[in-house]
């Protein structure tokens, strides 16, 4: 059935066959049309945020909270330009979200028009895929196609631009196909002698260990509930990149912890030293493989990925299976209990005392002492405070984000989300904003720098007008505290530009929006203070002072393999000779 609508109209009503139901975005002259027919709607919500890039960010902590696409819509020129950040985020971290952009008219495209931007060669790099629509008739089935490509496979970020004219004509509109709708048809099944092999290459390993990635997670529920029985039945210890947090639970007695440049040194040393790794749903990122000449160097290597071009792009591995995870575990699990669920009982029982060994140095150890707050307390009380509520925790960038990664423990899925692949300082606060429109009963906690939280500050009118009581916890230790670091261990303690001199007080910033403020000092009085943030039933900015100088460890220095950690703490303190082997 097709029905005769304004292209407008048509992009309303695709979104709501779509099942959206709610849009980040800011208007603007080419996409009034589009404003207005939200206007005269009630099904679709659309927030108001303060710039385009909190619009993008906005959308992927909705969508990686539901595991749903999330929508912005912008405005063409800089409106487009401004969501290129959200965009490339997005797509390193395999975020699936649309963005709808505005266009100037067909007629004056390539005329340098006012607002004028070439939108799809500026964004073709960003997106894993994008179109420009001149016919009006063909506008609902590029919008339901977007859709399709974004959830598909491995899910990205798509960009649908939509010229002022089309938004004006009338064409015809068509629905949301039930079958197949285009050539993009990605492989879900895994190849099944693939499958077989690794499942031997199970039974006889001495020194196995799952590698797990955001690709269980984009998977679905399914996948998380399939590894977790696989791990469960196997007795094979598990690690999970920055990405992956949440699809095994924390508290779960085979987790070795996060591993790569600021994992726990179990979780790094295991992965040097086994002798099968699998990896599922991870592509080899070089924040987690380190060298790569010295990557796990006496294993044999299996990887599990929706994404055929991730497959030895980086490493080289001996099993390859391209599929979704979901689908491929299950069959993994089917071949190994159809081959009498063996496994290598006097190896395992060996290796796992080994991993008890690196377990014992307690690698985040650190000492809390007198009224300084160290940021590794902050973190660790937040997380004792908020640990049994319904919370989402959404970071910006830097030590900051490796403290929550390191002591928040997540127990499911869609509950962590950080910018990983592109490492944006300012993403946390905008995607606290889309995770608590999705999720208007839960706990939400952004865990900032202030650094980082000056980058999207203005989105705070976003969650005062829009009542949304996403907690602001700021980690305050005037630097830019990850280049500090770096510049203290590399760069021969000369710290270029590592700090601010003209910090806003945050309490009085808090109070200006509309929203509370709270500053601690004293480490006596955080909990205190963090209890008052969570009963609080709007929005808060916590400005949290602490320890200006700590550094955040374990740390694999750049270049290094990942039994060459820099440690750090009480108990762990540790440096790295001139030889660069580790000293504990």
């Amino acid at each position: 059935m097709t029905r005769q609508m304004t292209g407008a109209k048509m992009v309303v009503q695709a979104l709501r066959d779509q099942g959206v139901d709610v849009v980040f975005g800011y208007p603007g002259g080419a996409v009034l049309p589009i404003y207005d027919e939200i206007f005269q709607q009630n099904d679709i919500r659309h927030i108001l945020v303060r710039h385009e890039q909190g619009a993008v960010h906005a959308a992927e902590g909705y969508a990686r909270s539901t595991g749903k696409p999330g929508v912005a819509l912008v405005t063409s020129g800089p409106g487009a330009t401004n969501a290129v950040t959200g965009l490339t985020d997005a797509l390193l971290d395999s975020i699936p979200i649309i963005v709808l952009t505005g266009q100037v008219p067909t007629f004056m495209i390539g005329s340098d028009a006012f607002q004028e931007a070439d939108t799809v060669g500026i964004t073709r790099a960003c997106t894993k895929h994008n179109w420009l629509v001149k016919d009006t008739d063909r506008l609902s089935g590029t919008i339901h196609e977007a859709f399709h490509v974004a959830k598909s496979g491995r899910p990205g970020p798509v960009l649908v631009d939509i010229p002022k004219d089309v938004q004006f004509a009338t064409g015809a509109y068509t629905g949301p196909l039930k079958g197949p709708r285009s050539h993009y048809a990605p492989q879900l099944k895994g190849n099944i002698d693939t499958i077989t092999e690794l499942v031997a290459a199970m039974e006889t390993a001495k020194r196995p260990v799952f590698y797990t990635g955001g690709g269980v997670i984009n998977s679905g529920p399914a996948a998380s509930q399939l590894l977790r029985e696989l791990v469960e039945a196997t007795g094979f210890p598990i690690t999970s990149t920055l990405m992956g947090l949440g699809a095994y639970p924390a508290s779960g007695e085979k987790w070795l912890g996060m591993l790569g440049m600021h994992g726990l040194y179990q979780a790094n040393m295991a992965m040097h030293d086994c002798d099968l790794m699998i990896n599922i749903g991870a592509r080899f990122d070089d924040r987690i493989t380190g060298r790569i000449d010295a990557f796990s160097p006496d294993s044999r290597k299996a990887h599990i990925d929706i994404d055929p071009s991730s497959i030895n792009k980086v490493i080289r591995v001996d099993m390859p299976i391209v599929g979704d995870v979901a689908h491929v575990l299950e069959d993994m699990l089917n071949v190994w209990k159809s081959r009498g669920r063996k496994t290598h009982r006097e190896g395992l029982a060996s290796w796992w005392q080994k991993i008890d060994g690196w377990r014992a140095i307690n690698c985040l150890s650190y000492k809390q002492e007198g009224k300084v707050i160290k940021p590794q307390y902050a973190v660790e009380r937040l997380e004792a405070l908020t640990k049994d509520r319904d919370r989402y925790i959404c970071t910006e960038v830097g030590q900051h984000q490796m403290w929550a990664a390191q002591y928040i423990g997540f127990e499911s899925p869609n509950r962590w989300m950080t910018s990983g692949g592109l490492g944006t300082m300012g993403y946390g606060h905008p995607a606290s904003i889309g995770v608590q429109m999705a999720h208007p009963d839960a706990l939400v906690i952004n865990v900032a720098g202030e650094a980082s939280w000056l980058m999207n500050m203005q989105e705070m009118g976003t969650a005062v007008q829009y009542r949304l009581p996403v907690k602001q916890f700021i980690l305050n230790n005037e630097r830019l505290g990850m280049v500090r670091q770096w510049q203290e261990l590399l760069h021969g303690e000369r710290y270029s530009q590592s700090w601010s001199e003209a910090l806003p007080d945050f309490v009085k910033l808090a109070e200006a929006f509309g929203a509370k403020g709270i500053l601690c000092s004293d480490a006596d009085d955080l909990d205190d203070a963090i209890m008052e943030m969570i009963n609080h039933d709007g929005p808060v900015i916590f400005d949290c002072l602490v320890e200006k100088h700590e550094n955040c460890f374990p740390m694999i220095p750049s270049g290094k393999a990942h039994n060459e950690m820099l440690l750090g703490g009480s108990e762990t303190q540790g440096a790295i000779d001139q030889k660069g082997s580790v000293l504990v």
